[in-house]
């Protein structure tokens, strides 16, 4: 039985599927990088408006100390909103490379059954070649033996062969 077309149609979908959801989950890892190096800039905020409040007690400038204070105070909002859009994004990840494995094992599971059903007629194939040609050996054979209990010789041998040859022709 040869491979069909919907077999193989098939195999190109899931083919399909699967880089559709891998696009997907590599969008979703590229959003989740862009908010961690966000709150990592956070972090680096939050800690130039540190020294610029210590900075500040030292010169006794009030306006950087209010500057430290607004970068600080504007580092923690911003790292509260980025923890659970964070969180977010993880879980949204992890939903995608569990969907992305599945069509990944479907794809393999039709290139396993095309791969064995080729494997098949490639059995049945040689199993047909040799049964042709064991017929054929049997069936000369069975007119050796035929010819050798007629008693015929060299010419009988010659005179079958020719006969053969025109039966074929005609």
């Amino acid at each position: 039985m040869a491979v069909s077309r919907a077999l193989r149609r098939l195999l190109r979908i899931r083919e399909i599927e699967e880089e559709q959801c891998k696009l997907a989950l590599e969008s979703a890892l590229g959003e989740l990088h862009r908010l961690e190096h966000a709150l990592t800039a956070t972090s680096a905020l939050d800690r130039r408006g540190r020294r610029l409040v210590e900075a500040s007690a030292h010169s006794g400038e009030l306006r950087d100390r209010l500057a430290g204070l607004e970068e600080t105070r504007t580092a923690n909002r911003l790292a509260e909103v980025l923890e659970p859009m964070i969180a977010g994004c993880e879980r949204e990840v992890a939903r995608l490379r569990q969907q992305y494995l599945e069509k990944r094992i479907e794809r393999r599971q039709a290139e396993t059954l095309i791969r064995e059903t080729e494997a098949q007629d490639a059995v049945e194939d040689g199993r047909r070649s040799q049964q042709a040609l064991d017929d054929w050996f049997s069936s000369r054979l069975h007119q050796a033996r035929r010819r050798t209990a007629r008693g015929c010789g060299e010419d009988c041998i010659q005179e079958d062969m020719q006969n053969e040859g025109e039966t074929g022709k005609t």
